[in-house]
C-alpha cells in the first residue's frame, strides 16, 4: 500500500465542503483509516452547501459517516472538539498525515502559532512538531497579508499549502470535475492511488513539432 494507512481529516468553516466529502469518500475506498475532526461552524457551512447534516455528537456523527460512505466498521473515527485522549493529540499515536480541508483563514492562524484550543489545532501541532506530513487547503480569497503571512510561516515550518484553485487543462465539464481535481492534488500529495486526474504529460507521446 502506497501513502499513509492512517490519515487525520480536519475539516474546519470555510466554504468548500464537497472537498472534504469527496477526500474521505476516497480515502474509505483506498482503505485508509480516517480520523475524523470537525468545527462547529463546519457543521453549519457543510448543512448550508451540501445535503449533509451531521449529528452533533461524535459517535452518532461516526455511525453516520460510516454509512454514507461505505466504509468498514471502525474505519472511520470521530473524535470531539476537546477529545484530548484521542490518539490524534499526541505524537505517540497521531497518524503519520494530516489533511485540513477546508482551512480556514482563523485555523490556519491559530496552526501558525501554536494555539491548541481544540482538537484539530493540537492535531496539526502535533503533526508539526513530529514533521509529519500536513496539508492545508485554504479557500477563501481575497488573501490579506496577515493570511499570506501565516501560510508563509506554516510552508517554513514545513506544511503544504494547497489553495483549493482548481486547473481547467482538464477541461472540466461539471462542478465535480472542479472539486476532483483539488482532491486528486490532495491524493497525489499523499501519494495515495487515484483516477480522477491524470498527471501532466503522463500520456505526453514527446516531440516538439
Amino acid at each position: 500500500m502506497s501513502g499513509p494507512e492512517r490519515i487525520t481529516l480536519a475539516v474546519t468553516g470555510a466554504s468548500g465542503m464537497q472537498y472534504a466529502l469527496r477526500l474521505l469518500d476516497c480515502l474509505v475506498r483506498e482503505d485508509r483509516e480516517v480520523h475524523f475532526l470537525i468545527s462547529k461552524a463546519a457543521q453549519l457551512v457543510m448543512a448550508t452547501e451540501t445535503d449533509v447534516s451531521l449529528p452533533p455528537k461524535p459517535q452518532a456523527m461516526q455511525t453516520f459517516l460510516t454509512e454514507y460512505t461505505g466504509a468498514a466498521a471502525g474505519q472511520i473515527r470521530v473524535y470531539g472538539k476537546e477529545d484530548w485522549m484521542s490518539p490524534v493529540a499526541s505524537g505517540s499515536g497521531a497518524p503519520a498525515a494530516m489533511v485540513v480541508v477546508p482551512c480556514s483563514t482563523g485555523t490556519l492562524s491559530a496552526i501558525a502559532t501554536g494555539a491548541c484550543n481544540n482538537l484539530v489545532e493540537r492535531a496539526a501541532d502535533v503533526t508539526l512538531k513530529e514533521r509529519r506530513q500536513l496539508i492545508l487547503v485554504p479557500r477563501e480569497a481575497p488573501y490579506s497579508s496577515i493570511h499570506l503571512e501565516n501560510m508563509l510561516k506554516l510552508s517554513n515550518m514545513g506544511a503544504v499549502i494547497l489553495p483549493a484553485s482548481p486547473g481547467f487543462y482538464h477541461q472540466p465539464q461539471t462542478i465535480d470535475d472542479l472539486v476532483d481535481f483539488v482532491v486528486a492534488r490532495i491524493l497525489n500529495l499523499l501519494n495515495i492511488p487515484q483516477d480522477m486526474l491524470p498527471r501532466w504529460g503522463e500520456h505526453h507521446v514527446g516531440g516538439d513539432e
